[in-house]
């Protein structure tokens, strides 16, 4: 009688603990049914006890992840918990609601599973607050909190409202077709269409005939008319990537549509307008390409009425974090994926890297990862060779060092580089003695090139 009484003021105390908690608990038998569901749940969710008791688990939650990544699923089957996997939990009133879970194992007195409980917070406060500080530093569809982009930032709106022309200058992959497309759709022409041509990307007789259109007749195939970029982007905007690429017969050209609004198709005997408003974009240096005769000085006053410039990837690395994350989001969607980020490690040896082909290869590099990542978080095994320092080495498990080890093996393989693999000269540059280069490198499991490095072509002095 007694250990009944004992038993029923402990089930009276375990209820009347999981109803003051602010997280949701509910608990599951072995065939998913909810077998209790604490008062947070029904605020969580805004079901109340009453109608989910007896319920299968994923008609109440209807979560993101109860088809494929279901942690109380993979509790039940391995026994071992889950903690802190992100996803979202549809309410009954049809709204989404961003939660992190935690799951464990049910069992009893003598360890046979009777079923599975699962402990779920609300995010949403966290989830505001992280757009709102990622608000702050958006502009269109482009994000940064770097003092250089808040510069580019600060002058968008003006120069978005003015007809200029504007020239949009970066290395490769920085964005300058994305800041163009935010340019236009902040503008009084985001109605219109907004028309990207690669200039690089084509011959000059194709190039022109894009630009340019043609009429029937024109030459051998054009049996019908076609227009050109110039005609579909009126009332819009006309993007002109890689201008520096063009060849100076047809930078005349374009010097004249700049000038007059006006430009003949192929074939025409007539002249035709445009309104468009003009955005071109180069990664070279006009400058040196005028001094070279590559490049027309009057196009390049015509086009460098308002110039942008980009910075790359590497001085702007305090970007890298909210890159990350948006492409981390981006691909969550577009693969049905629950990646929770990346891990410490990752994120110090991304901030490390140089980033040549800048946001770009750091978008390529975070697909990649997808690939090779199924669940949880993008760890350091899920990087390419050139971020963990094993493309010289072969020998280095990336999985086995820490992120300051890896760093370490890249400065160390990018200083033999420099030095033609002679280790006294890495040894000196990196302010070492030869032989504690040699002991880190044993250390780090760094196998040395068959080539040291000390024999030079003796005409170079």
């Amino acid at each position: 009688m007694t250990d009944r009484r004992d038993a029923t003021k402990g089930s009276v105390l375990t209820e009347a603990i999981l109803e003051s908690i602010s997280d949701g608990v509910f608990t599951v038998d072995p065939d998913w049914r909810i077998t209790s569901f604490n008062r947070a749940a029904t605020l969580i969710t805004g079901v109340e006890s009453g109608e989910a008791i007896g319920r299968l688990c994923s008609d109440v939650f209807r979560s993101s992840m109860c088809e494929s990544q279901c942690a109380l699923r993979e509790t039940m089957k391995t026994g071992r918990p889950v903690t802190g996997r992100s996803g979202y939990i549809v309410r009954s009133d049809g709204n989404r609601v961003p939660i992190s879970t935690f799951t464990a194992v049910l069992r009893d007195f003598r360890g046979k599973i009777t079923g599975g409980v699962e402990t779920f917070r609300d995010l949403s406060e966290v989830a505001a607050l992280r757009h709102e500080l990622e608000a702050r530093g958006r502009t269109g569809e482009m994000v940064s909190r770097s003092p250089l982009m808040e510069r580019v930032f600060e002058i968008m709106p003006a120069i978005a409202t003015s007809p200029s022309t504007v020239l949009i200058q970066g290395e490769t992959g920085t964005g300058k077709e994305l800041l163009a497309r935010t340019i236009h759709s902040m503008g009084p022409r985001h109605d219109g269409p907004f028309v990207a041509v690669n200039c690089g990307a084509l011959p000059d007789t194709l190039l022109e005939s894009e630009l340019f259109g043609y009429k029937v007749g024109a030459f051998t195939g054009a049996v019908k008319d076609k227009p050109g970029r110039f005609a579909l982007a009126r009332n819009g905007t006309l993007f002109l990537d890689e201008i520096g690429e063009v060849s100076p017969a047809l930078q005349a050209r374009l010097l004249r549509v700049l000038q007059d609004k006006t430009f003949e198709p192929l074939g025409s005997v007539s002249q035709e307008s445009t309104d468009a408003r003009i955005i071109a974009a180069t990664n070279a240096d006009l400058r040196e390409e005028i001094s070279t005769g590559r490049f027309r000085e009057d196009l390049y006053y015509r086009v460098n009425v308002v110039r942008i410039e980009l910075p790359p990837l590497r001085r702007r690395k305090e970007d890298i974090p909210l890159l990350t994350a948006g492409f981390v989001e981006k691909f969550n969607l577009l693969h049905g994926r629950s990646i929770q980020g990346v891990s410490p490690e990752v994120l110090s040896l991304l901030m490390a890297h140089d980033w040549p082909g800048n946001i770009r290869e750091l978008e390529n590099v975070v697909e990649r990862a997808f690939v090779m990542c199924t669940e949880g978080c993008i760890g350091v095994g899920h990087l390419p060779d050139e971020l963990t320092a094993a493309s010289l080495f072969s020998s280095i498990d990336p999985g086995n060092l820490r992120a300051h080890q890896l760093l370490d093996a890249r400065m160390i393989t990018a200083s033999l580089e420099r030095n033609g693999f002679n280790r006294t000269a890495a040894a000196r540059e990196l302010g070492i003695h030869i032989t504690t280069l040699f002991r880190r490198m044993k250390r780090l499991g760094m196998t040395l090139p068959n080539r040291d490095g000390r024999s030079r072509d003796r005409s170079i002095q």
